[in-house]
């Protein structure tokens, strides 16, 4: 049994959501997508499955629509509207991304749908809140993430250079995993004897408290953080993190070394290298072995002692990465206790064998290609109602006859 499986969700195709569909789908939810004649704009997008454009090949659609069925209606033409409304009246949710005006062309926003179907959970993942002056005005994930803050805390410390942003869809992400949150919470709220509901996401808010503090520094403080390289922002400079390897590879530690036991672990660490001769700062280090308590981090920059300790853990650490490749730093730093990353490549991070002794490397069969595909699995696990990818990605209209033959 999975956790949704008496869950039938409605998705009307648009790629600002097909991540929230997918997140419903795989865990076991009965999501249809329902899609124009011409099929969801998707899938065209590349990458292709073996760099090979063509039907069912797109990457990108099939990553977003596992364990989804497929079912083709023309919402412009009456008979396809009448078919929707079928559909809407035997399920739990509707998920789309669609302009106001069109919704109500088709006779589909909440007000009408909940008539027939009080029970719906409505649920409208828009770039800037359904009802809003700038609804409906067009963006796309770039804009949203622009427009929501996050860039503005990513990037160097050379201000002269523009602000960065992360990769993928993150902006569209963003909103649908505060999508799925929201629905979730609606199905626990009709389940215990509410009714159903409609749901606004907003994408734009959705990114904008996901800025770590940013928002709520200016909120609070009145201060406006500044991006930095390689570590958070902040509104005042903080101390470099990332440190180049013996073999030209980026690790990140951190803050570390920060309380007394590290600092004893990163001089002994020293001598094993036979690196302490090396590093005449050694003695703040032990000068920070020996601190009475923890630290006080909020007086770095003006407690000169503090300062000047911590200045002499990061130094040290340099001069380790400095002397090692990047994954024997990262084993020292743990054998000492000490947090470190290596800056992994988004494939490296697939290929970890931590990553892969969790089972997040799932293997999808794919009878369409005859081959199975290898698809990055859900980072959490459900001991009680597992999650799993249950089927690939649809072929347009594949499921259309058997879904609405169950209607009849």
């Amino acid at each position: 049994m999975t956790a949704l499986d008496h869950v039938r969700v409605i998705e009307l195709a648009n790629e600002r959501i097909s991540f929230a569909g997918k997140l419903l789908a795989d865990m076991g939810a009965d999501v249809i997508l329902v899609e124009p004649p011409s099929g969801d704009a998707s899938r065209s997008f590349p990458p292709f499955v073996d760099d090979e454009p063509g039907d069912h090949r797109s990457l990108h659609f099939l990553h977003y629509n596992t364990s989804k069925r497929s079912v083709i209606l023309d919402l412009d033409d009456e008979s396809g509207r009448d078919s929707f409304r079928r559909l809407i009246a035997s399920s739990d949710i509707l998920l789309e991304s669609e302009p106001t005006q069109r919704l109500r062309k088709l006779g589909a926003d909440y007000a009408q749908l909940c008539k027939f179907q009080p029970e719906l959970i409505h649920a409208a993942v828009t770039p800037y809140g359904r009802g809003e002056p700038l609804s409906d005005l067009p963006c796309t994930d770039l804009t949203l993430m622009a427009a929501g803050g996050p860039p503005w805390s990513c990037g160097y410390d050379d201000h002269a250079l523009p602000p960065v942003r992360g990769w993928g869809y993150q902006g569209y992400q963003t909103g649908c995993h505060y999508a799925v949150l929201s629905i979730l919470t609606a199905l626990i709220h009709r389940d215990l004897g509410g009714k159903g509901q409609f749901i606004d996401v907003s994408i734009i808010g959705s990114l904008n408290v996901t800025t770590e503090a940013a928002s709520y520094a200016w909120l609070v403080a009145g201060e406006t953080v500044q991006r930095q390289t390689g570590r958070h922002a902040a509104t005042s400079p903080t101390g470099e993190t990332q440190m180049r390897c013996a073999d030209g590879r980026y690790v990140n530690t951190g803050v570390p070394p920060r309380f007394p036991q590290e600092f004893d672990r990163l001089n002994r660490w020293l001598e094993k290298l036979e690196l302490i001769d090396k590093f005449p700062e050694a003695v703040f280090l032990e000068m920070g072995a020996n601190w009475d308590g923890s630290f006080d981090l909020s007086q770095l920059g003006t407690d000169e002692t503090i300062t000047t300790i911590f200045a002499a853990g990061r130094e040290a650490l340099q001069l380790i990465a400095s002397s090692l490749t990047a994954y024997e730093f990262f084993i020292g730093c743990q054998e000492a206790g000490l947090s470190v990353g290596v800056i992994y490549s988004p494939e490296e991070a697939f290929e970890d064998k931590h990553i892969k002794a969790r089972g997040f490397q799932v293997d999808v069969i794919h009878d369409d290609l005859d081959r199975t595909i290898r698809y990055p699995g859900a980072p959490y696990r459900l001991h009680g109602s597992p999650w799993s990818i249950s089927r690939r990605a649809p072929h347009l209209g594949e499921h259309t006859d058997e879904v609405l033959q169950s209607l009849e």
